[in-house]
């Protein structure tokens, strides 16, 4: 069996992702230090003294540590790691030293594929709060170094890993010019916030040329889970008590606006030819979602609005939107709504939600019922037809 395409995996960003930012930008600016509590953590010391540890970054490395026991019940990925386990507490605390050696270094990534049976992956950042900054200038020399480290990072795996650059679209004219630069460095995607700037949706014209520029190169632009643009304080709800169950679990509705905005305010309509990549949302809402945008549709121009739709919202997602899913049996068995065509499974990888190191199982399982046509399309062949890959040397 042809070996499968992660369309959605990871990175943890080594020191030079930061490197010069503290010196420009100051307490503002990202960068690696040791805290109280974690070794090797991402700080932001103007957002207090508590960062995020580069060790949690990579838990799902930790699934094959010495001594650990690998559980997960049928279809599903493996459970997730108990972090109050002292022996995972001891490697966490060791921060990039105790993490998986293909974590640090490209070229050693491939060990970490060869034993979840994977020919290459497309590569998402993992500190999602580069996407978040405040100040534009910032979140510019943050997208570049990022793009100039994951490019040399991806480039050590011998054509098995694919870095998606970062655009800062929250400064649009920077943005398309980094975008010019990505393409020329010979990325094959890039990522975007899966919520636009506040004061900036992205049926906005400033963002016209970036979307031109994607559509021409034939560069399709992801929003991944969790990768949200700043929210100014006056403009954020009020704070209540965090239900971190709740937050999991409702997470597609924050891409459920900019899909809306996409498909529904012109965007996709101007540009047909451009992609987008809704990723580790999971997929099995979407066929009720554009249900839901087409009776939408229907109302506003019953009252007499009228938008820029010469297409239905099911027409224009399977024309131009893809879904990345996991373990997702909800999207397969409504796979021929959202379009077999549109969905890409993923192995997240090196993250608490992955499938790694039990993928093949896992797929056998929970696509037990495919055709081995649809599987093949949702593990190999769409991911391959989006970003442009040769099939061959990737198939065994």
């Amino acid at each position: 069996m042809a070996r499968v395409i992660s369309a959605d995996s990871h990175v943890v960003e080594g020191p030079g992702v930061f490197a010069g930012l503290a010196e420009r930008f100051g307490d503002e600016a990202p960068r690696i230090m040791d805290t109280d509590t974690e070794t090797d953590a991402i700080v932001i010391p103007s957002r207090g003294a508590k960062g995020a540890g580069v060790g949690r970054m990579g838990l799902a490395g930790l699934r094959l540590r010495k001594g650990a026991t690998l559980s997960r019940q049928p279809g599903r990925k493996p459970d997730v790691t108990d972090l109050t386990a002292p022996d995972v507490l001891e490697i966490i605390n060791l921060g990039y030293a105790g993490l998986r050696p293909g974590l640090r270094e490209g070229s050693r990534r491939t060990d970490d594929q060869d034993l979840d049976g994977l020919a290459a992956e497309f590569l998402y950042p993992g500190f999602f709060g580069m996407f978040s900054m405040e100040d534009p200038a910032l979140t510019v020399a943050l997208h570049r170094n990022y793009n100039d480290w994951i490019r040399d990072y991806a480039a050590e795996a011998d054509g098995r890993l694919y870095g998606l650059a970062a655009l800062p679209v929250q400064d649009p004219t920077a943005a398309a010019k980094e975008l010019a630069r990505v393409i020329d460095m010979g990325f094959r995607g890039a990522c975007i916030p899966c919520t636009a700037p506040a004061a900036k949706p992205y049926h906005d014209a400033d963002y016209s040329p970036i979307w031109a520029l994607a559509q021409e190169a034939g560069i399709p632009l992801s929003m991944h889970v969790g990768t949200n643009s700043f929210v100014p304080t006056s403009l954020r709800p009020p704070r209540t008590i965090q239900d971190t169950l709740f937050g999991y679990a409702t997470a597609q509705t924050s891409i459920q606006r900019t899909l809306a905005d996409l498909i529904c305010r012109g965007v996709a309509e101007r540009y047909p030819r451009l992609r987008f990549v809704v990723s580790e949302f999971n997929a099995g809402w979407i066929a009720h979602f554009l249900e839901r945008l087409a009776q939408g549709f229907a109302r506003e121009r019953r009252v007499g609005r009228e938008m820029d739709m010469q297409h239905t919202p099911s027409e224009i997602w399977q024309r131009q939107f893809y879904a990345t899913i996991e373990d997702d049996q909800p999207a397969l068995l409504t796979r021929h709504l959202i379009g077999i065509d549109n969905l890409m499974w993923g192995c997240d990888y090196p993250h608490t939600d992955s499938t790694w190191p039990c993928s093949m199982a896992v797929l056998d399982e929970v696509m037990a019922e495919l055709p081995p046509v649809d599987r093949d399309k949702i593990t190999r062949i769409n991911v391959a037809a989006l970003y442009g890959l040769a099939e061959d040397g990737l198939a065994n």
